[in-house]
């Protein structure tokens, strides 16, 4: 080495590597057990609505889980509790059900929710057309009814001592049949922002059928209490889901009894709405919690295709075709039918109920959610039901569910408790624990290295993160989990002023490929 060489490098044989690359990294300890969810096993779907999700989902560039959920839920739609499945001896389940999909904002929801949607809004808007002759006579008769009880009570008024009681007793008569003149309501498929008083109004005009399907999550504070002064209101949500009958009280009529109510819900809510419904005061204990089918699937943006295969002609118009019949068909029934099982699809669930009791008890899998768990089975019963009615949408009601229909209802029942699993984890989390976790979740996608607090702040949901002290249990928790590290702060130049926000920096692992 000659002098000048020894010059250069005079002092760097007393560095450490640390001095020259900085303090080596330990190897993280996981913040959070979860482990990746299943997508939606779309393939348990028949051809026609395989297709229409897969499709959709593709154009879209959304989690497959999104129009998934949505497709068992149109189906509920249609099915407007006209049918019910009966598994063994008295055990039946009504064909309708209540999901709710986790994903955050910008995720296109309200574009699949319309790609889904539309044809049952083209059925309902038919129902309307083909009902209207029927409703303009019924009112006619009503006015006609109203109009001679007035007459009849002026006469009656104004009679002759020896006529007003014939008089009086026709226009009680006649006044009594105008009361009970109904005008039919205009035929509802689905609802959208409803309070629970106004959703049993409409459960008692459409023949105890509605279905609520919103690309957002404001049933849930409906349900909480928006406008009841905080006073949870979720009676109808617990009829509506398990048929029991409901009754309607209003001011100058009888009271109505819905005999078997059938709610349907197909939702999507930010994840922070998904967590905070465990909150809603008596909805664990009442059984609300346990009636939903969970998915929480990871959001797309980011890694979106921005050329993607288009939504083919054909396959929206056979979508559209079949849903919008199926639907048509069952609303002109007055009678609910009841669908069976075939002896090998009894076998299939009965195979299926084993592993769920065994999975129940005290250690078990499904114990940590056991009321959800306890209606897996009648969820598996209900999702056979529905699968059946889109692969014969024509005669479903004259044939017996099969065990290739029921063994993929149980493949949706497994994706659904590894969904709720982690749900429920998250719904009785350590607060900084979820925080910590969607922290390092925008971190991983992305790819941010080095980062002020402040700058974190800005790319946070306000939702979670209302102010930048809000970050502190996250960053504190990261930081002993070893997947950020603050760097010192830089020297103050004793200007005064205000300090400059502190600066962290991101594991390796927290940020693969940047």
């Amino acid at each position: 080495m000659t002098r000048h060489d020894s010059e250069l490098w005079a002092g760097f044989e007393e560095m450490s590597a640390e001095d020259v690359a900085g303090p080596v990294w330990d190897e993280p300890v996981p913040i959070n057990p979860r482990g990746p969810l299943p997508d939606f096993p779309v393939d348990a779907l028949p051809t026609w609505l395989r297709a229409m999700t897969a499709e959709v989902t593709e154009e879209t560039q959304t989690p497959i889980d999104l129009a998934g959920c949505l497709a068992l839920a149109v189906i509920g739609t249609a099915a407007g509790g006209r049918l019910n499945v009966n598994v063994r001896g008295q055990w039946s389940e009504p064909l309708n059900l209540y999901t709710a999909v986790a994903l955050p904002p910008g995720n296109r929801k309200s574009a699949v929710f319309g790609l889904m949607t539309k044809p049952l809004l083209a059925a309902e808007q038919a129902l309307i057309e083909l009902t209207a002759p029927q409703r303009a006579e019924a009112a006619a008769a009503a006015r006609i009814a109203k109009a001679a009880a007035e007459r009849a009570e002026k006469l009656a008024a104004n009679a002759d001592p020896e006529k007003v009681a014939d008089l009086t007793a026709s226009a009680v008569s006649l006044s009594d049949a105008a009361e009970r003149a109904v005008v039919p309501a205009e035929p509802q498929l689905i609802a959208d922002d409803v309070t629970a008083e106004s959703l049993t109004t409409l459960l008692a005009q459409q023949e105890g059928r509605i279905s609520i399907l919103s690309p957002e999550g404001e049933i849930f504070e409906i349900i909480a209490g928006r406008y009841s002064g905080g006073t949870p209101n979720m009676g109808i949500f617990l009829k509506g889901h398990a048929g029991d009958m409901a009754r309607v009280n209003r001011q100058a009529r009888d009271a109505q009894y819905i005999e078997a109510p059938a709610i349907t819900m197909g939702l999507a809510v930010q994840p922070a709405v998904l967590d905070a419904i465990g909150q809603i005061k008596g909805a664990d204990g009442r059984g609300l919690l346990a009636r939903f089918l969970y998915s929480k699937p990871e959001s797309l943006v980011g890694r979106r295709n921005l050329t993607p295969q288009l939504l083919s002609p054909e396959t929206a118009a056979t979508y559209a075709e079949t849903l919008g019949r199926l639907a048509l068909t069952l609303a002109s029934w007055t009678e609910t039918a009841t669908l069976t099982l075939s002896p090998e699809a009894d076998t299939v669930l009965l195979a299926y109920q084993r592993v769920t009791e065994s999975r129940l008890g005290k250690g078990g899998s499904l114990a940590p959610i056991i009321n959800w768990a306890s209606k897996r089975d009648g969820a598996v019963a209900r999702m056979a039901g529905l699968l059946h009615l889109a692969t014969h949408p024509e005669d479903a009601w004259n044939l017996p569910i099969g065990p290739e229909t029921m063994a993929a209802a149980t493949r949706l029942g497994d994706y659904f408790t590894a969904h709720a699993l982690d749900v429920f984890d998250a719904m009785g989390a350590d607060p900084a624990l979820s925080a910590a976790h969607t922290v390092l979740t925008h971190l991983r996608e992305t790819r941010t290295t080095c980062f002020t607090k402040r700058d974190l702040f800005r790319a946070m949901p306000r939702g979670e993160f209302p102010a930048m002290r809000d970050l502190d249990p996250a960053l504190t928790l990261l930081e002993e989990h070893g997947w950020v590290r603050q760097q010192p702060p830089p020297p103050r130049n004793g200007r005064g002023g205000r300090p400059p926000s502190p600066r962290y920096e991101a594991h390796p692992r927290a940020t693969p490929g940047a």
